[in-house]
């Protein structure tokens, strides 16, 4: 059999016919050619020349079209349409003037819906908590009832082009809702309404104004609960808005696996529900997991269908005492490790333990050494042998007395400690002088001995007065360091060794916030935890949702570097 003409040769001899064909045939002559009485000059076809001819010009026309697609594609890679866009002028001081009477109108011209006290300004907009803020403050704090009221207030803002910031419980730690740019505060004071519990179904749907621990005394006689416990005063809005968790994480996850289905109010005044529901669902992209932990960047949550949890008809709470940080968080390590499901596991340092002492905290004394605190929930003998397991393993790494609680009251004088140790602390560190940066760093488990060991090294290297707690149970510990805000030498030094902290968490493959959130305060680190191409995409994601960047600018996603 003969061997066949490559494609490419046959359509460079066709183009080569098709070139001495032209120029051998008879020309015409400048008058028209289709005069009647002219025939048309020709070239003698064949099928195979007609076909060639069609393949050679759709190969051309198509080589051409897709090089000034590729062209006009690269062209727009260099530079992504956010940057395109032209910067938006935000509505200052006047523009809030003109827009007060269509606020107060979206409100229903409700008494005490709008305030722009500069007492409340303050208070809206300044975090004593935080260890960053803005010297700018909100323009006019509102308080809404409903969905519908957040609804018209965004069209206001919008059309008056008014940056909007939400606040709930007020107790973050990033400057979350600092108001980098003025505009309007939506404050969740209103929007406190427990709205359903769904007892059979295991959940509940509120207003972001609802606190967690006001959540779980209205479902305790219910016998259920909703599991995420951070610090006392924060609320759900919060809640979703960074993602966060608590001593309940090791058993029962965070916000992330605590929350079905959001409404948001968007940048443009629409309103969607993320999902239904159903415990599960594979229905188009997980909208509820993009809005947990944006902070308020792509919408304004206003209902949160939360996942609820049968109160455990058994649980038991132990604390045990070790020489050093590295044997507890050994321990924790061990006791993850081999399976044990315990409903929470905690680290107390000695430095925080000497200050509850002192603080007179809690009703005993305690030794000032690193403590582990531990939860047991399940039937009473699993949670029994839950406890001699983990003792076991706590003697082998040098634990102390093992100290279990043999009914309630007992438990609750046990875990007090746990419970006021972010406040035993910052009530020993008051001084009007004084700061509180409190980190919040997650490595993979196996990481967590080495990084706590690390930091408590780092922090008596630097002089620094610094307690330690820690989820040990999901890899998350905080350093709460005490500094003298007008001393810039421990200014310095407080920010050199949180930097090494966050460093050594992300060289570890861990991150640098684990449930506080990224607000103003750790932007700087995305790039080198995610990567720029990461971030790249977030940022098309913002731009595509607000595209006047008016929902909490400036939080999360750190600026383009051009």
């Amino acid at each position: 059999m003969a061997s066949r003409t490559p494609f490419r040769t046959q359509i460079k001899s066709f183009v080569q016919v098709v070139k001495r064909n032209a120029s051998t045939s008879a020309k015409p002559k400048a008058t028209d050619p289709f005069k009647k009485g002219k025939t048309r000059p020709s070239i003698r076809w064949t099928t195979q020349k007609a076909m060639g001819l069609s393949i050679f010009t759709g190969a051309l026309t198509y080589s051409l079209a897709t090089s000034q697609i590729k062209g006009l594609i690269e062209e727009q890679g260099k530079t992504p349409e956010y940057l395109r866009a032209k910067p938006t002028e935000y509505g200052d001081q006047e523009t809030l003037e003109r827009a007060i009477p269509e606020l107060q109108k979206a409100m229903g011209h409700a008494e005490n819906s709008i305030t722009t006290d500069p007492e409340d300004l303050e208070r809206y907009g300044y975090s004593a908590w935080s260890s960053v803020n803005t010297e700018t403050l909100p323009f006019a704090v509102v308080f809404p009832k409903s969905t519908e009221e957040v609804q018209e207030i965004v069209k206001v803002a919008l059309k008056y082009k008014l940056p909007v910031v939400p606040f709930s419980g007020g107790t973050s730690l990033e400057g979350h809702f600092s108001a980098t740019r003025g505009g309007i505060c939506i404050s969740f004071l209103n929007m406190d309404k427990i709205i359903k519990i769904n007892d059979d179904d295991l959940d509940c749907v509120v207003q972001p104004g609802v606190g967690w621990i006001e959540l779980n005394q209205e479902l305790k006689g219910k016998g259920l609960f909703f599991a995420p416990d951070p610090a006392p005063g924060a609320q759900i809005g919060g809640m979703v808005g960074t993602g966060c968790s608590g001593t309940n994480a090791a058993r029962f996850g965070t916000m992330r696996e605590n929350v079905l289905s959001l409404t948001v109010v968007m940048a443009d005044g629409s309103v969607i529900r993320t999902r239904q529901r159903a415990r599960k669902s594979c229905a188009g992209y997980n909208l509820t997991q993009m809005f947990i932990g944006s902070e308020g960047t792509l919408g304004i949550v206003t209902e949160a269908t939360l996942k609820l949890v049968p109160i455990p008809v058994n649980s038991a709470v132990a604390v045990c005492p070790f020489p050093t940080i590295k044997d507890a968080a050994a321990t924790a390590s061990k006791v993850i490790r081999q399976g044990i499901h315990v409903a929470a596991i905690e680290l107390v340092d000695d430095v925080t333990m000497r200050v509850i002492n002192e603080e007179g905290s809690t009703p005993r004394k305690w030794e000032e050494k690193p403590h582990l605190f531990l939860k047991f929930s399940g039937t009473a003998n699993s949670v029994k042998e839950q406890a001699e397991m983990v003792k076991a393993i706590a003697k082998n790494n040098n634990g102390g007395r093992f100290d279990y609680a043999r009914n309630d009251d007992e438990a609750a004088v046990l875990w007090s400690a746990r419970k006021e140790a972010l406040w035993s602390i910052q009530a020993h560190g008051a001084a009007d002088s004084n700061a509180i940066w409190t980190t919040d760093v997650a490595v993979p488990l196996s990481r967590l001995p080495e990084i706590v060991e690390k930091t408590k090294d780092d922090l008596q290297e630097a002089g620094l007065m610094a307690g330690i707690v820690g989820h040990l149970g999901d890899g998350n510990f905080h350093a709460i360091i005490i500094y003298d805000r007008n001393n810039k030498v421990e200014n310095d030094k407080a920010e050199e060794v949180v930097h090494k902290m966050v460093k050594t968490a992300i060289e570890m493959d861990g991150t640098c916030t684990g449930e506080h959130g990224i607000g103003i305060g750790k932007k700087g680190y995305l790039a080198s935890e995610l990567g720029e191409p990461a971030l790249e995409v977030m940022r098309r994601m913002k731009f595509a949702l607000d595209p006047l960047n008016l929902m909490n600018p400036d939080h999360v996603i750190p600026e383009h570097k051009h």
